[in-house]
């Protein structure tokens, strides 16, 4: 296993994968999680657990991406405007899909090559979230599709 530095981004398991949030500070990421768990949670449609909010560390395991909370922020989840709070938590997740909150190459209908990301040579799909845009409700599309960009 290859250990990667420490990243500014949230995660969430969303059955059996985890959903990669990244973004600059204030672009929503603990807000997505939140929403992602809340949503799992309230319609009982699903599995959502949280595995990090704002910094995650990234490894490579047999051509899979894992993500796992940095080890002082495990548990801690960033509610904007009450706090940090404890919640569940899942220890490590193999990383299925990649939000990208506030990316300048967000586009309505993104060419194949823009739906793909690859982090440390381990290629997934991503979801380019243009600024000010609700990115819970793409996400959700995504993930109840099954897509996987080409």
């Amino acid at each position: 296993m290859a250990l990667q530095a420490t990243v500014h981004a949230s995660a969430v398991l969303v059955g059996a994968r985890a959903v990669l949030i990244r973004g600059p500070s204030g672009s929503g990421k603990s807000k997505l999680a939140r929403e992602l768990i809340e949503g799992a949670r309230g319609n009982g449609s699903g599995f959502a657990r949280l595995v990090g909010d704002d910094r995650v560390h990234l490894e490579t395991a047999s051509g899979r991406l894992l993500v796992r909370a940095a080890e002082a922020l495990a548990g801690f989840l960033e509610v904007r405007g009450i706090g940090v709070l404890r919640v569940d938590h899942e220890p490590v997740a193999v990383v299925g899909l990649v939000v990208d909150l506030n990316a300048a190459d967000a586009e309505r209908l993104p060419e194949p090559e823009r739906q793909r990301t690859e982090i440390e040579g381990v290629l997934l799909p991503r979801l380019a979230v243009a600024a000010g845009a609700a990115a819970l409700p793409t996400v959700l599309a995504h993930l109840i599709s099954g897509r996987t960009p080409a």
